[in-house]
């Protein structure tokens, strides 16, 4: 059986100047306690990588808002113009990457996959800098697996094993990351028994899981 942590705790875990996934997509599937306690925490120079920045005064937007992060790895930016300025600034070093081109590498870090090749960004600015190959005499660009020291991510429900059920659009990243982070914290709403998840539902599996908050008061 897992023991469960307080926030507090799981926010002692994560050192300043880690590379962060964080899941969730606009603030959905975001673990927002863990969020909270990292603010609390002082916690400084994530590179945070994630779906989108969300919004100032939620989920990721309130690490921006904090000075916590230091680059961001990311398909969207547009609700958040907190971003958008300490970008412009120099404050924050932006990586925008196509969601898809994201999620890829993402779990090509999860599944040790050395690369993956797509044709998206070939002939637009995302090609700068980037190895290109040919096969079938088309052009694809070769794009590395993100890789993080740190999965932070939100359950619907966990069970005592650590096993994770998703709800909806949480299921966009929340699974991949689990996969490629060294060290993966989950945020669930719900802890229930061993067998209450049936198998074909936990998406994640407890072994991946190394450390669980305990729910809300």
């Amino acid at each position: 059986m897992r023991k469960a942590i307080r926030p507090e705790e799981a926010a002692d875990i994560v050192p300043d100047g880690a590379v962060v996934l964080i899941g969730g997509f606009m603030g959905v599937g975001t673990p927002e306690r863990m969020i909270d306690a990292l603010v609390a925490r002082g916690v400084k120079n994530l590179t945070v990588v994630a779906n989108d920045a969300a919004m100032p005064g939620k989920g990721i937007g309130k690490l921006v808002s904090a000075g916590a992060v230091s680059r961001a790895i990311m398909s969207h930016i547009g609700l958040n113009p907190e971003i958008q300025q300490k970008m412009i600034a120099g404050e924050i070093e932006v990586e925008l990457v196509p969601q898809g081109t994201l999620v890829e590498r993402i779990r090509a870090a999860g599944v040790g996959l050395g690369a993956v090749v797509t044709a998206t960004g070939i002939g637009t600015p995302v090609e700068e800098g980037k190895q290109v190959i040919e096969i079938d005499g088309k052009r694809y660009l070769v794009e590395k697996p993100i890789h993080g020291d740190y999965a932070l991510i939100a359950a619907q429900q966990a069970d005592y094993a650590g096993n994770l059920l998703y709800s909806l659009t949480a299921h966009n990243f929340n699974p991949i990351m689990a996969l490629a982070g060294r060290t993966v914290i989950v945020e669930p709403e719900m802890i229930v028994p061993i067998g209450v998840i049936p198998p074909d539902a936990v998406k994640t599996p407890g072994v991946l899981v190394d450390h669980m908050l305990a729910r809300a008061a």
